[in-house]
């Protein structure tokens, strides 16, 4: 599915069904150029998945989890990792034991990325519209 969004309310909306239909232990890649809303998607998606309205972008924290109604949240932001070899350090079997795992950055993480079961790539069409490309 690829499509143009107006307004953060209808990246929210994108992320709130997946959160609804997919199965436990999903891994989303979330792609695209800073600011084309990889953060906000991965807030709506914790919050439909239960996991409160308090998620934050995790770029300092590298890792945050979060508690949703299904079981532990995991967001991964890979932006800050210089060489892939330091994605080594992140306990990737309790990540990937988590509900859903979701990774901002992936490819910041080369090889030690797992397999995504759903990418969603965002990317800027112009000031005021991004486009979503999502592929399972």
């Amino acid at each position: 599915m690829t499509g143009a969004v107006h307004d953060q309310a209808e990246v929210e909306a994108i992320a709130a069904e997946l959160a609804a239909t997919l199965p436990p232990h999903a891994v989303l890649w979330l792609e695209g150029p800073l600011g084309a809303g990889k953060t906000t998607f991965a807030r709506a998606f914790v919050a439909a998945r239960g996991g409160g309205d308090a998620a934050h972008s995790p770029t300092y924290g590298l890792l945050h989890r979060y508690r949703g109604t299904r079981g532990e949240i995991v967001h991964l932001d890979c932006y800050r990792l210089r060489d892939p070899e330091e994605a080594a350090a992140i306990d990737w079997e309790s990540a990937l034991a988590a509900d859903a795992l979701l990774i901002e950055w992936p490819d910041r993480a080369g090889a030690w990325a797992p397999s995504p079961l759903v990418r969603v790539s965002l990317d800027h069409q112009d000031e005021a519209t991004r486009t979503v490309t999502v592929q399972r």
